[in-house]
């Protein structure tokens, strides 16, 4: 499977405290939306530390590779209330 990476912008993909931070934005963006913000921005702070530690650059990267994806699975899904147009191909 490639890296997702490449759907990110190089600057955040590469750096986790950039990355970090972007998770955390959104979390608070989604968890003031649905009034449980300080759930949504514990859960994203508990997966960071608990990683903080880890040093096998494989899993380092499945790990920036699942925040990306999630920051990306939030972006579509925003766009697609936005537009009304699906972008996925389920149903």
């Amino acid at each position: 499977m490639p890296s997702l990476q490449t759907a990110l912008p190089p600057e955040l993909a590469n750096n986790v405290i950039r990355l970090y931070r972007e998770c955390l934005r959104r979390a608070k963006y989604i968890g003031h939306r649905q009034h449980n913000t300080e759930l949504v921005v514990g859960m994203v702070r508990d997966q960071f530390k608990r990683h903080m530690h880890e040093r096998d650059p494989e899993k380092i990267q499945k790990l920036k590779d699942d925040a990306a994806r999630g920051l990306i699975n939030h972006m579509l899904y925003e766009s697609e209330k936005v537009t009304g147009c699906k972008f996925s191909n389920n149903s």
